[in-house]
């Protein structure tokens, strides 16, 4: 993704953005009647007064302000409840939800529609058919509102709760996968080999996660001095001062420096561009449910159903036709596996419910790409040996085991 495209990305998703954007249509709209009402008739205009316009309008702007401030309290306690009950990796996706974006941002905006309109009516700003326009936008606006209010008291029963952030962090993982450059592979094909006498590319003084890469950057960059690039890092990656993000074939010292501006690094990592990311997280809702104080072994089944569905789309991917001059690295299937299983195997290892069925889940992942067996396989292995220390009953180390002979040729 372009840096710009990736800015305006990141820019629109704030919670601000809408906001500002819903209350600036508004003003426009309430200011704009009196250059509309030369179109109105005169004797609608005549029909209807200021005093109902005004009456209207003064009951919008005291609701609007309630609703948006209850709003904004039902909004922080839902980030607070994920914060605690969840993982704090998974707010940021609650904060970008755009259906709460749009409530709130109809509310501020009706809010504001309402309090320009009675000033506006109060000097005497629209006259008889300006008044008419402003009627008709009110009207409007309470239809819009009765709606979005709908939409939002049923969306804010379920934001926030386990089920709703576990799905959207698989929907997040999933559209990162279908971004990715590669299908995961294996660690020893991941990498193309960089030929020698590449130069190495640094990322400067900059520490912290690669959230995006602008590869038309990147291979106008490489057009421009007939050269090839070899990445180093994918997003999500950790970089530092000290590590190698890029190999420049036929580039001077400008060619890398613009390679090293090409790759955006922040403080935090992304669910855009980072399936791994997201499988992380879903991890880490599974190991908080799996821990004494909460005990919930439910949530870290329904989580391996999510991790499963992500490594299938991973499975089905065949990868972005990309630019021959820009060569990406591939995920490792090892890393992916590890990061998502290993912590519920760990911390699930005493349940038998949740070793069983981490034994399934490993098992279809290897019959659904079978050059990701081995890996699948060594995860199960491990699973098996902690749940066999673990379990207090030789029934329950049978039925892991049981479920473990799949593997068995």
């Amino acid at each position: 993704m372009s840096r710009w495209a990736w800015v305006w990305r990141v820019v629109s998703r704030r919670l601000w953005f809408r906001a500002a954007a819903f209350s600036l249509a508004a003003v426009v709209l309430a200011l704009l009647a009196p250059l509309v009402a030369p179109l109105v008739p005169y004797t609608l205009g005549a029909k209807i007064g200021a005093d109902a316009v005004d009456n209207i309008l003064g009951i919008i702007a005291s609701s609007m302000l309630a609703v948006t401030t209850f709003s904004l309290t039902a909004m922080v306690s839902a980030y607070g409840a994920a914060t605690s009950n969840v993982t704090p990796r998974a707010v940021a996706l609650l904060v970008e939800d755009s259906t709460s974006q749009n409530a709130l941002s109809t509310f501020l905006g009706a809010f504001l529609f309402a309090i320009v309109g009675i000033i506006a009516l109060s000097t005497g700003f629209y006259g008889q058919q300006g008044r008419v326009l402003l009627f008709a936008g009110t009207i409007a606006l309470i239809v819009v509102i009765v709606v979005t209010l709908l939409r939002w008291i049923q969306h804010i029963a379920l934001l926030g709760r386990v089920h709703d952030t576990i799905t959207r962090v698989e929907r997040a993982a999933i559209a990162a996968a279908e971004r990715m450059p590669h299908r995961p592979r294996i660690a020893g094909l991941a990498v193309a080999p960089v030929p020698d006498g590449a130069a190495p590319v640094r990322c400067g003084e900059r520490i912290g996660y690669v959230t995006n890469i602008d590869v038309a950057e990147l291979g106008e960059a490489m057009a421009a001095c007939g050269g090839v690039v070899h990445l180093a890092v994918l997003p999500g990656s950790f970089v530092d001062p000290g590590r190698v993000v890029a190999w420049v074939v036929d580039g001077d010292a400008d060619v890398c420096a613009r390679v090293a501006e090409a790759i955006t690094v922040q403080r935090d990592r992304s669910y855009d561009h980072d399936p791994r990311f997201g499988l992380i997280v879903l991890s880490e809702i599974a190991s908080r449910a799996l821990s004494p104080a909460v005990n919930d072994p439910g949530t870290a089944i329904a989580v391996l159903g999510a991790q499963l569905r992500v490594f299938d789309r991973m499975a089905r991917i065949e990868g972005q036709p990309a630019d021959e001059r820009v060569v990406f690295p591939a995920l490792e299937i090892e890393k992916l596996v590890v990061d998502a299983f290993r912590p519920i195997g760990r911390d699930g290892a005493a349940m038998v419910e949740v070793a069983v069925k981490l034994q399934s889940v490993l098992a279809a992942l290897g019959g659904i790409a079978p050059d990701w067996a081995a890996a699948a396989r060594h995860a199960a292995e491990d699973a098996k040996a902690r749940a066999r220390v673990a379990l207090t009953t030789e029934e329950e180390r049978l039925a892991v085991v049981r479920a473990f002979g799949v593997w068995v040729d």
